[in-house]
């Protein structure tokens, strides 16, 4: 979408701050969850919840952009110096005040899509909704700051998601989240934390200088780097758990992806910093996406 021209608040400037390339991320865990109870169940899930978690997903990941927008230009972390993407209030585009309605009506409308998950999972889904609603604040306002962003990718974009979709879905009787499913909950946490490095590695000379201690900072350039190449590795090695039960393209068709990260990471260590890191940032999405459909794919073959 060209953004050089936007009125304020208008609909394409509410698409632009929605940030819509980073609801494929979303999207990713409730995908594998959803392959696995496929798969598990002999294609008997309750498909109610496919819905809803892929909706719940998607709004909440709008709202978490919604939250990082404002809180950022509030806080003057978007200033000339800035590497990444535009947006919306250091833009113009979106009024602080409509902005602060807009994480209200995002926040609310995730509430009362989850709700009816209740149905399924009974009373420990509104714990879980509000844990999800606390963490898109937190991560913004005081967690990044600390270093804690990647162990709340690996629970809010793995584990949780991956692990309450699959039991959501699965028939009553049927929902016990096995060793296997955990794993892959895991896996899919640290592949898409792969985002959330490449992001701070971009980001970390201005992060240093806000006092913004996120791993990037604590590490460094050089181990940063690597510990990107190393999640691509990691999440392919663990796809082998598959194979113990009999999945094997589900441990095989990943491959593509590892060869995909790897191309993507000697692209990284050769741009090394600067605006045209953005791209990495996109190609990154980008395998994220490719990994989720071919674990997605691999498990149903």
């Amino acid at each position: 979408m060209n953004d050089n021209v936007v009125e304020t608040n208008s609909v394409k400037a509410w698409v632009l701050a929605s940030r819509p390339k980073t609801l494929t991320g979303a999207a990713v865990p409730v995908m594998i969850a959803t392959a696995l109870a496929l798969r598990d169940s002999v294609w008997q899930i309750n498909t109610m919840p496919v819905v809803l978690c892929f909706l719940f997903a998607f709004i909440m990941q709008i709202d978490a952009n919604f939250i990082n927008d404002y809180f950022d230009f509030v806080r003057h972390n978007d200033d000339e110096t800035r590497l990444g993407p535009k947006r919306a209030c250091s833009q113009g585009w979106i009024t602080v005040g409509a902005m602060r309605r807009g994480i209200t009506v995002a926040t609310v409308s995730a509430c009362l899509v989850g709700a009816p998950l209740i149905a399924w999972g009974g009373v420990w889904m509104v714990v879980f909704g509000l844990l999800c609603v606390v963490f898109c604040f937190l991560y913004t306002t005081h967690l990044s700051y600390i270093a804690m962003g990647d162990v709340l990718v690996l629970l809010f974009f793995g584990i949780v998601p991956v692990t309450l979709t699959y039991y959501l879905e699965m028939p009553t009787g049927s929902q016990p989240v096995t060793w296997e499913v955990f794993i892959a909950a895991l896996a899919c946490g640290i592949v898409i934390d792969a985002l959330l490095v490449v992001n701070n590695y971009r980001d970390l000379a201005g992060d240093r200088r806000a006092g913004k201690r996120t791993l990037a900072v604590v590490l460094g350039p050089a181990l940063t780097r690597r510990l990107y190449s190393y999640l691509g590795v990691a999440a392919y090695l663990m796809s082998f758990v598959f194979m113990a039960v009999d999945s094997l393209w589900g441990a095989l068709l990943p491959l593509i992806y590892l060869l995909l990260h790897l191309k993507t990471y000697r692209k990284m260590v050769r741009i090394n910093e600067g605006h045209a890191l953005n791209g990495i940032l996109g190609e990154t999405a980008r395998n994220i996406f490719i990994y989720g459909l071919l674990v997605s794919i691999g498990l149903l073959l």
